[in-house]
């Protein structure tokens, strides 16, 4: 027989649930209109801005209840996932196939609500976000232990799609696999970049093994899945989605280990909220000082650049693109007038997108060893 009290408890909560599922109703139905209004108007149904605003507000409202700033973030990703859903379907491809860490983003940015169609290669995630196939992309860009993702630098570069969004993630890297235990694995299946930032792990933990190059995180666990002592190192989101046990978690050599994917899609859809980044790309005519030209134009305005890289341009030797990532937006008035200033100096000039900076995305400092 259930104790008094916790019926009671469980009374209150069942009204309490009555009163939220009304009010999530109510709130989707005004979601429906705001849908039908973007219809007519041809705007898009994914707007970072506005969702950032909504996320941010959420937090401020947690106080000191029991449920955290990061707990009621996660259940309105999802309550605004839904609600997006009813203004129309969202497709979303990713670097796949399921189970990846880039799939592991695509639902943090998205949530379940959307549709989610995964490609084998990151060049193809472009094509066909550009083709307009899906509505949006989700693509790595950086890592913060092995730094860019060149294949996404070649691939913004090659297309016209602009950058919308971005998601960090925390990399756990596990050992997955069928076998029972660490000592039945003889061999590792691995992407070269998960690989490397498991190196010192698995040469103490895993002497002698013959290591696999794989396509993917998922794939790697797919491979693991078709050998009885292989293992593979991946999210534990794959060893669901392939029925592999985790041997090991957090493998990672490095406790601090991060991820940036970038939302691609066809146009922006982010108006200045004050706390923006905008990307670019742009290569510069050679002659002595031609790259220190360039920081001063941002200098002179107090503009940061949080981010610099460099490709090949592939078009002849020694000639390169580099890609920025400055703090601001480009309808900002400073970053408007410095990209006038800087286009009469390059090249070639390519606005790649601008965003609002998504506060609970800063990386915290890897303690010294």
């Amino acid at each position: 027989m259930d104790d008094p009290t916790i019926r009671e408890a469980r009374e209150r909560i069942d009204r309490l649930d009555a009163e939220i599922v009304s009010r999530l109703q109510a709130r989707a139905r005004i979601a429906v209109e705001i849908g039908a209004t973007k219809t007519a108007s041809r705007r898009s149904a994914y707007a970072p801005d506005r969702e950032r605003d909504v996320i941010e507000r959420v937090r401020a409202l947690a106080g000191d209840g029991p449920l955290t700033d990061a707990h009621l973030a996660a259940i309105y990703r999802q309550v605004i996932s839904a609600c997006r859903a009813l203004e129309r379907e969202i497709r979303v491809g990713y670097f796949g196939p399921p189970a990846t860490f880039t799939h592991q983003a695509a639902l943090e940015r998205f949530g379940e609500s959307a549709t989610f169609v995964p490609f084998d290669t990151i060049p193809e995630v472009f094509t066909e976000t550009q083709l307009g196939h899906v509505d949006y992309g989700v693509v790595p860009v950086e890592n913060s232990t092995e730094g860019a993702i060149l294949l996404t630098l070649d691939s913004l570069v090659d297309t016209d799609v602009r950058v919308c969004s971005e998601v960090v993630l925390p990399i756990s890297m596990q050992l997955l696999s069928r076998a029972a235990s660490r000592e039945e694995v003889r061999t590792v299946y691995s992407i070269p970049v998960a690989l490397a930032q498991c190196r010192g792990w698995v040469a103490r933990n895993l002497p002698g093994c013959e290591i696999v190059d794989a396509a993917s995180t998922a794939r790697a666990a797919i491979m693991a899945a078709e050998d009885r002592t292989g293992a593979a190192i991946g999210p534990a989101l794959a060893a669901a989605e392939y029925g592999l046990n985790i041997l090991e978690r957090d493998i990672q050599d490095l406790a601090a280990n991060y991820t940036r994917f970038y939302v691609i899609g066809r146009t922006a859809s982010s108006a200045p909220t004050g706390r923006d980044k905008t990307a670019i790309l742009f290569s510069i005519r050679d002659h002595v000082g031609a790259l220190r030209d360039v920081a001063d134009v941002f200098a002179r305005r107090g503009v940061n650049m949080s981010s610099i890289q460099s490709r090949p341009s592939r078009r002849r030797a020694w000639d390169y693109i580099f890609f920025v990532e400055l703090a601001g937006h480009e309808q900002d008035a400073v970053i408007a007038e410095a990209l006038t200033e800087l286009k009469a100096l390059s090249a070639y000039l390519k606005v790649l997108g601008s965003w609002p900076v998504d506060e609970s995305a800063t990386l915290p400092t890897a303690p010294l060893p």
